[in-house]
């Protein structure tokens, strides 16, 4: 009979006891999701697969647009050429051919500065 008034006296304990409609007395009653608060962030927009591939190849061919530019520069008028080749170099690498675009960058740079300090002398 202990046991029982003891159970009771347990469940009225746990019961939460509402102040009004809408505001529970016990923290226990709250129901609460909190784990969006720490959840990743969604992306808002994705790019498709034919949106990369159509800017890598119009880099890609900037890219050996520039390297071709670079190319003859070191040839053929290096500071007009080269400079060209610089600047779709960069073009390129900022679309997503990064090695032609390097390479178009250095080979360029390389015309130039020959064609400045070096060329003069001969």
């Amino acid at each position: 009979m202990v046991n029982l008034e003891k159970d009771d006296d347990v469940k009225e304990k746990t019961k939460s006891a509402y102040i009004g409609e809408d505001i529970p007395n016990d923290p226990s009653d709250y129901r609460e999701e909190t784990a969006a608060e720490i959840a990743a962030p969604v992306p808002v927009r994705r790019r498709g697969y034919d949106d990369l591939r159509g800017r890598s190849e119009g880099a890609t061919s900037a890219g050996y647009v520039a390297l071709a530019l670079s190319i003859l520069s070191l040839f053929v008028w290096p500071i007009l050429f080269g400079a060209a080749g610089i600047v779709l170099g960069i073009f390129a690498r900022r679309g997503g051919a990064e090695g032609l675009g390097a390479w178009a960058i250095g080979i360029g740079a390389v015309s130039i500065i020959i064609g400045i300090f070096i060329l003069p002398f001969f």
